[in-house]
C-alpha cells in the first residue's frame, strides 16, 4: 500500500498493537459533537491500494461503548485517491470533546470480491427462508 501525507506534521494511521486489524485515526482538529450532531473529520492522507481490496471505517469500540460515537459511512474503493474522512456521529447523551491528535476511528483493510448477478425469477429453497429480525426465536 501507498500513503500519501497531505499535511507535514500529519500524524500518520498506526496499528496501536501487534497483530490489530484496524489502524487508528487521528483527528486533525478540535471539535465538540453534541447529542445528535455528526461531523466529517479530514484525516489528512490519501491511500493507494491493488483492485481486490476494500479500506472500511469502522468505531473505536471504546468511544462507541462509552460515550455512543459511531463512524457513518466510510467505504473507500481501490481507485480513490481523494483524502480520506472519518465522519462520527453522537449517539450519547452528553457532548464529547475531541481534540486535535485524538484517536477517531479505525481504518480496516479488506479483500473484497465483486459479485456478478445473475436475474432470475425464484431462488433455491434454505432452511430460513424469507425469515426476518427474530426468526431464530428468543
Amino acid at each position: 500500500m501507498r500513503i500519501k501525507k497531505l499535511y507535514p506534521d500529519l500524524k500518520l494511521p498506526d496499528y496501536g498493537h501487534p497483530g490489530d486489524t484496524g489502524l487508528d485515526l487521528y483527528s486533525l482538529e478540535d471539535k465538540e459533537l453534541r447529542p445528535g450532531e455528526w461531523h466529517n473529520f479530514t484525516v489528512g492522507f490519501a491511500l493507494e491500494f491493488p483492485e481486490g481490496y476494500v479500506a472500511i471505517i469502522k468505531d473505536k469500540s471504546g468511544l462507541a461503548v462509552k460515550y455512543g460515537l459511531h463512524a457513518i459511512g466510510g467505504v473507500f474503493d481501490p481507485g480513490y485517491r481523494g483524502e480520506y474522512n472519518v465522519t462520527l456521529i453522537n449517539l450519547g447523551r452528553e457532548p464529547y470533546q475531541i481534540k486535535k491528535g485524538d484517536k477517531l476511528a479505525q481504518l480496516v483493510i479488506l479483500p473484497c470480491e465483486q459479485a456478478e448477478f445473475e436475474a432470475v425469477g425464484e431462488l433455491s429453497e434454505s432452511s430460513r427462508g424469507e425469515g426476518k429480525f427474530g426468526s431464530t426465536g428468543r
